[in-house]
C-alpha cells in the first residue's frame, strides 16, 4: 500500500510502518561488502542532515548542491533538505569544472556537496570563481583534502555538528511545508545549447507518486537496482516512486558494474534506457550465433514460443490457450530462467524503459526472456512519466504506453506533442524569456517531440529539433535511423548524418573487441584500430549486416556510406551529454573534414 505524503515526512512516515525493515541496500565508497540500512535509520539520519544544514544557516528555499555518484549520503542529502525546505540541485558525477561554475553560479549555491576525490578536486578548483560557494561537504571520508582548504568538512562531521540543534526549528518546519514549495532544480544536458535548469516542485513529485501507483506495478516486496544517476528524472523519480511503494533500493555506485551487482544483489526490478537492453540483445545473440546447431535450435525454438504466449497475446490482451500455457510454462521454468538467472534475475518484476527509442527487435526479445519492459516516454520538465505501458492494459510494440492520469496531451502543429498536467513543470530556473516561448497561448508545454495518439496509445515519430531534412526535401529522423542500428552487435556508437545532404550517412564507434575477434577468426591482418577501420572486408561485412537491418526504412532513409572511427564519442571532447546522449552540432563540427569525405564524389 502506498503511503501518499509530502517527500519531507516520507521518511518517517515509512519508518513508523516498516521499522527496521531494510530500505537500502549499499557499499560505502571503495568498499566490496554490501551493507543495509533500515526504514528507521533512514529517518534518523535525514533528521541529521536537516539539523545540521540549519546549524549551517540554510534557509528555507535556499539551494544546495549534491556532485556525487549514486550513493546512502546523496539520499539522505535530498531528504535532510527536504526536511527544512531547501532545493536540491543534482550534478553528474561527471560534469565538467565548466558545468560546475555555471550552475552554482546561475542557482548561486552556498552548500556544496561531493562524492568521491574527482569531485572534490572538480569543486574545490572553481570554488575561486564562484563567489556564493561557501562550503564543500565530502562524502567520502578517504577524499584528501588541498592544502590550505579550510572550508571543506567530511559529511560525517558535518552531521555530527547538527547535534547541537534542538529539534524546534525542524518541526516548526515540517510543519510548514507546502506543495508549492520548489523541491528540486534539475538543469538539463543542454543537447541542443544552454543548460537550463527545470523547477520540480513537491506537489509535481506528489501528482506523479499518485498517477504512477495506478498503473506502475511496484510494491514492498521489490528490491530496485539503481543503473541510472539519481541526478536523472527518471532514476530519481523511480526510485523516489518505490520508497513511497515501501521497496528496497539497491544503490549501485558504479554504473559500470551493474551486470555484477545484479547477480550479487538479486534484484527485481530496474529502470534503464534502451542502450543497456540493446547490449544484453547483442550480446544473447552473439552466445546464439556461436552455440551448435542443437543448442542454437532449441533456443530459437523456444523464443517462438515465448513470442507467441508474451507478443502475440498477453500483449494483445488476449488469453492463451492451454496448450500454449504449458508449452511456455516449460520453456520459461528452464531456458529463459537460465537466461535471466546470468544476469541476476530470478524473481523478475518490471522494467521500465525509457530516455531514447526503443528498437522493435530489442523490445521484443526483451519480453520474449520472460522480462516484463515497461516502454514510457517522459521529460524532466514532465517529473519523469508522461507515458508508459499500464498494468493488465494490452500494449503495442513500438508505442510508449498510455498516458498517466492527470496528463493531457495534444498534438500541435508539425505533429509536436504539448502536455498540460499537475505534473508539468513551471517553467525553467530564472529563464523569464524561454518560459514564454515553452508553453502555448493556452498553457500546454512544448516537448519538442512530434508523434502521434492511436487507440489510447502514444507513439513518437521524431526530435523536432533532431529532424534532418535532405538536399532532395526528404525529412529524417536520426533517432530512428540509430536505433535500427544500435542493435546489431559491432556497432557500439552512430550519429547519422544527412542534413542538407542527398543521402544519409553515418559515423559509427565499432565494438572493437568483437571487430578485433572476427578480424583474427577470418584472417584480416591488423596492428590497430585504423587497419582495422580502413579494411576493405570489415567494411563489406558491416555494410550487408546494416543494410539487413535497415530494410524496414524508405530509400531515402538509408544509410548509404559510413566512416568507422577509431576514438569513441566522448563527454570530455563535448560529444556526449552526462546522459550519454549525442551532441549533433559538436559531432558535426568534430568531423567536419571526414563527413565532406564521405560526399565526394
Amino acid at each position: 500500500m502506498q503511503t501518499l505524503c509530502h517527500l519531507a515526512r516520507l521518511p518517517y512516515e515509512q519508518a513508523k510502518k516498516y521499522g527496521n525493515k531494510t530500505v537500502f541496500e549499499y557499499k560505502d565508497f571503495g568498499g566490496t561488502v554490501w551493507k543495509k540500512a533500515s526504514w528507521q535509520d533512514f529517518a534518523d539520519n535525514a533528521r541529521r542532515v536537516s539539523l545540521a544544514m540549519l546549524r549551517a544557516g540554510v534557509k528555507v528555499q535556499e539551494n544546495i548542491g549534491v556532485f556525487s555518484q549514486n550513493s546512502l549520503e546523496y539520499i539522505y542529502t535530498d531528504f535532510g533538505a527536504f526536511g527544512i525546505r531547501a532545493v536540491t540541485i543534482p550534478f553528474y558525477a561527471t560534469s565538467s569544472e565548466q558545468q560546475l561554475q555555471y550552475v552554482i553560479n546561475d542557482a548561486q549555491i552556498r552548500l556544496f556537496f561531493v562524492g568521491e576525490q574527482e569531485q572534490y578536486d572538480k569543486a574545490r578548483r572553481v570554488q575561486a570563481l564562484c563567489p556564493t560557494l561557501e562550503r564543500i561537504i565530502i562524502y567520502d571520508q578517504s577524499v584528501t583534502l588541498a592544502e590550505h582548504d579550510a572550508t571543506s568538512v567530511y559529511f560525517k562531521d558535518f552531521i555530527e555538528d547538527g547535534k547541537e540543534m534542538g529539534d524546534e526549528q525542524l518541526n516548526a518546519l515540517l510543519s510548514s511545508l507546502s506543495d508549492n514549495d520548489i523541491a528540486n532544480i534539475l538543469y538539463t544536458s543542454g543537447t541542443t545549447g544552454e543548460s537550463k535548469g527545470v523547477v520540480l516542485t513537491h506537489g509535481q513529485y506528489m501528482a506523479a507518486f499518485k498517477a504512477n501507483d495506478k498503473c506502475v506495478p511496484v510494491g514492498e516486496d521489490d528490491r530496485v537496482i539503481t543503473f541510472l544517476p539519481i541526478t536523472h528524472i527518471f532514476e530519481r523519480g523511480w526510485d523516489f516512486l518505490a520508497l513511497t511503494e515501501g521497496a528496497t533500493i539497491i544503490i549501485n555506485t558504479d554504473p559500470h558494474e551493474i551486470q555484477k551487482s545484479m547477480r550479487e544483489t538479486h534484484p527485481t526490478c530496474m529502470s534503464a534506457v534502451p542502450r543497456f537492453w540493446e547490449k544484453v540483445y547483442a550480446g544473447v545473440q552473439e552466445k546464439i550465433d556461436n552455440a551448435s546447431a542443437l543448442h542454437k535450435k532449441m533456443f530459437k525454438d523456444g523464443l517462438a514460443i515465448s513470442h507467441k504466449y508474451n507478443i502475440e497475446c498477453k500483449a494483445a490482451g488476449k488469453k492463451p490457450s492451454l496448450a500454449l500455457r504449458m508449452k511456455y510454462a516449460m520453456v520459461n521454468k528452464t531456458l529463459l530462467s537460465i537466461v535471466r538467472k546470468q544476469f541476476g534475475l530470478e524473481r523478475p518484476n518490471i522494467f521500465p524503459t525509457a530516455g531514447a527509442v526503443v528498437s522493435k527487435e530489442v523490445e521484443e526479445f526483451v519480453h520474449c526472456l520472460g522480462l516484463n519492459m515497461i516502454v514510457g516516454y517522459g521529460l524532466t520538465e514532465s517529473l519523469a512519466t508522461v507515458s508508459c505501458d499500464h498494468r493488465d492494459e494490452p500494449y503495442t510494440i513500438g508505442s510508449v504506453g498510455r498516458p498517466i492520469n492527470g496528463i493531457e496531451i495534444k498534438i500541435g502543429e508539425n505533429s509536436e506533442i504539448l502536455l498540460k498536467g499537475p505534473t508539468i513543470t513551471r517553467g525553467y530556473y530564472n529563464r523569464d524569456a524561454i518560459n514564454k516561448e515553452s508553453f502555448t497561448e493556452d498553457g500546454f508545454f512544448r516537448t519538442g517531440d512530434a508523434g502521434y495518439l492511436k487507440d489510447g496509445e502514444l507513439y513518437l515519430t521524431e526530435r523536432i529539433k533532431d529532424l534532418y531534412k535532405t538536399s532532395n526535401g526528404k525529412y529524417v529522423a536520426p533517432q530512428a535511423v540509430e536505433s535500427k542500428l544500435l542493435v546489431d552487435k559491432y556497432i557500439e556508437q552512430i550519429a547519422v548524418i544527412a542534413d542538407e545532404r542527398k543521402f544519409v550517412s553515418a559515423l559509427i564507434v565499432p565494438a572493437y573487441a568483437l571487430l578485433e575477434e572476427y578480424a583474427r577468426e577470418n584472417g584480416i591482418p591488423f596492428t590497430g584500430r585504423a587497419d582495422l577501420c580502413a579494411n576493405e572486408k570489415i567494411q563489406a561485412m558491416l555494410m550487408e549486416r546494416i543494410n539487413t537491418l535497415q530494410q524496414g526504412l524508405a530509400g531515402y532513409e538509408q544509410v548509404k556510406r559510413f566512416t568507422l572511427l577509431t576514438e569513441p564519442f566522448t563527454m570530455e571532447n563535448g560529444e556526449l551529454t552526462n546522459t550519454l546522449k549525442t551532441r549533433r552540432p559538436v559531432i558535426i563540427k568534430n568531423y567536419a573534414e571526414v563527413i565532406e569525405k564521405m560526399y565526394e564524389e
